[in-house]
């Protein structure tokens, strides 16, 4: 009976990923959640109590791992090292969960009120990791530069491959489903990015 339920919970859980990512909060009906999940929408309402509750709970689960995933060790004298795992593990999450970095995307151009309880929290999260930056700038380990921005443009290229997939395919002339080549995306963007930061490997 139980695994019955968390396969059920599971199932909405992905049919709401699939429809925020596609059509953010305002767009996505329970009703299409329910009819992508196999369910009636009586049943839906079994489940969960509504939308907000579903997009709510997902957002926290984009913002959870890039706190525990993305993380920097933070007495590291390896910049090359350090830096190198942090792109690495922003792609993969983008190769391997583009529709979770749609989903936030999506609240972030509507207007991102339903992360404005999130950002002091994220502002933290991000502080320590400009803190590392700057200590490895402090000590010599790479060039002076602005460690926020580093950090924003890394976000930036690293999503890229979630959010403009269908982009990155049109220009490549893949299928609009052919898989990615994620490797060749990660060599190039960790030897641009510590080449920038004047960071020998």
């Amino acid at each position: 009976m139980r695994e019955g339920r968390q396969r059920i919970l599971a199932d909405i859980q992905a049919a709401a990923i699939t429809e925020f990512s596609r059509n953010g909060l305002k767009g996505t009906s329970t009703q299409a959640i329910a009819d992508r999940a196999g369910l009636t929408k009586p049943q839906l309402h079994y489940y969960i109590t509504g939308k907000e509750e579903l997009y709510n709970e997902l957002l926290m689960r984009v913002l959870h791992d890039w706190k525990v995933v993305f993380s920097f060790e933070e007495h590291s004298d390896e910049p090359a090292r350090v830096l190198g795992a942090y792109i690495r593990q922003k792609l993969d999450h983008a190769f391997d969960h583009p529709e979770m970095s749609r989903i936030f995307t999506r609240e972030v151009l509507d207007g991102g009120h339903n992360l404005e309880r999130f950002w002091p929290v994220s502002r933290q999260w991000t502080q320590k990791k400009i803190d590392v930056i700057n200590g490895w700038i402090a000590r010599g380990l790479m060039r002076p530069l602005d460690a926020q921005l580093l950090l924003q443009h890394i976000w930036a290229m690293t999503q890229y491959h979630a959010d403009y997939a269908l982009q990155v395919r049109a220009m490549a002339g893949l299928p609009p489903d052919a898989p990615l080549e994620r490797e060749p995306v990660v060599r190039e963007l960790t030897a641009f990015i510590l080449a920038g930061c004047g960071i020998k490997r």
